[in-house]
């Protein structure tokens, strides 16, 4: 019974994208039908077989692995911050320490990678890939895959020549894909509080369902001499276009690991500052609502919103409620937060495996109100006056694609974990 449900919930939410597309006429079905065939297999893959499983283990115990280096580091300045275990005194670990400073090694090793040409060479190549297997443009496909190692601003950053030329209409496609990106040097500090095969496991479903989800909202029809990607790197855009220098000679090595440092170093107190005041405020309106009635709270309000559509991952009521309230709290502060609340008990009896399971996937991207801010802003820095009105009158679309992809990447992977 809970099964058929969850498959209803798929269906459901592909039902939402068909209600609001901007042009019905337009949806490329068969690409939707090839990508959604294709995240199924994924998803079946990843969680029904040894082989799978091992592939996503494997890559979360990497990333586990890195995290342990970095403690290194942390012992070495801050010794009573990290726990014997790792080489410090301390007798328990803070979430800055256990989860936010590893990315002072993690951030500048895949700025080191991007340097020297590897990442740029995957993302291209997967995203040419993916163009030819999904029927997608080159961009967008390119785009989905380069956003989910680099993140919303940096990917939009390091693609600012395309964003120039390109139609408005695919802007704000790109801009709705951004909702639904993770940055790979995160990756690990998630791993530290959630199932890190889960985690990894929603990286590629996440992909693949920004894809679908974008062309059935925004479908928009690419002709073949539009259909193309500017060269990496060089003078250009691309990946490397933060390592070259004005003159077009590449920056020195060591002063771009400095660079890189230091941006680790902002995106820790970003991190911090966000989550830190994301609480405050929404401890703050959760007292202003019990002066009206003690039971009230956000979590309580959102839960309620949310109800319909955490019931349809194939959860009991009971389930379905506590699920609801942690999407809602993940949609108006972020993914740490929660992330943050279910650390200490995801991994024991309190949460069955399919719970576990799509819990962690809806928490794997960055789609909540805040990013919204932050892509219109970047957005600001480098298209003309008319793409920005475009993105800027469409935040709810934005909205909704990120919430549909988190919807559908936990209802796909929910399928095959009980």
């Amino acid at each position: 019974m809970l099964v058929a449900v969850n498959i209803l919930g798929v269906i459901v939410y592909l039902a939402i994208a068909f209600l609001f597309s901007k042009n019905k006429k337009k949806i490329n079905w068969k690409s939707t039908a090839i990508v959604l065939v294709l995240n199924l297999v994924l998803a079946w893959f990843f969680t029904s077989f040894s082989i799978g499983q091992d592939i996503v283990k494997g890559a979360a115990d990497g990333f586990n692995w890195l995290v342990q280096v970095a403690y290194q580091g942390i012992v070495f300045a801050l010794p009573n911050w990290v726990t014997p275990q790792f080489g410090g005194t301390a007798k328990s670990m803070n979430f800055i320490t256990s989860s936010l400073l590893p990315i002072l090694l993690v951030v500048p090793m895949f700025d080191i990678l991007t340097y020297i040409g590897v990442l740029p060479w995957i993302i291209k190549w997967v995203g040419r890939g993916l163009s030819f297997i999904t029927g997608q443009p080159k961009f967008e496909s390119f785009f989905s895959v380069e956003m989910m190692f680099l993140g919303n601003t940096e990917a939009l950053a390091v693609s600012q020549l395309q964003l120039k030329s390109m139609r408005k209409e695919r802007n704000l496609t790109l801009a709705m894909m951004s909702m639904s990106c993770i940055t790979a040097s995160i990756l690990g500090a998630y791993t530290q509080m959630v199932p890190g095969q889960f985690v990894l496991t929603a990286v590629p479903i996440n992909i693949l369902n920004a894809i679908i989800v974008t062309n059935m909202l925004n479908p928009v029809e690419v002709a073949p001499e539009e259909d193309t990607i500017a060269k990496i790197g060089g003078s250009n855009s691309g990946a490397e276009a933060d390592a070259v220098e004005d003159d077009g000679k590449k920056e020195p090595f060591f002063s771009f690991l400095g660079d890189s440092i230091l941006g680790a170093g902002r995106l820790i107190l970003i991190i911090a500052a966000n989550v830190i005041a994301f609480v405050a405020l929404a401890a703050l309106i959760d007292r202003l609502l019990e002066l009206f009635n003690p039971w009230l709270s956000l979590e309580h309000i959102l839960g309620i919103i949310m109800f319909p559509f955490a019931w349809l991952m194939g959860l009991n009521v009971h389930d379905a409620f506590g699920f609801a309230q942690y999407m809602g709290t993940k949609l108006v502060t972020n993914e740490f937060v929660v992330m943050g609340k279910i650390a200490s008990t995801i991994n024991t009896n309190a949460f069955s495996p399919h719970y576990r399971a799509i819990l962690t996937v809806f928490l794997t991207s960055f789609a909540n109100f805040s990013t919204t801010g932050m892509i219109i802003g970047c957005f600001k820095g480098i298209v003309d006056r008319e793409n920005n009105e475009l993105i800027s009158k469409n935040v709810g679309y934005m909205l909704l694609s990120g919430i549909l992809v988190s919807l559908l990447s936990a209802g796909i992977v929910g399928l095959f974990v009980w």
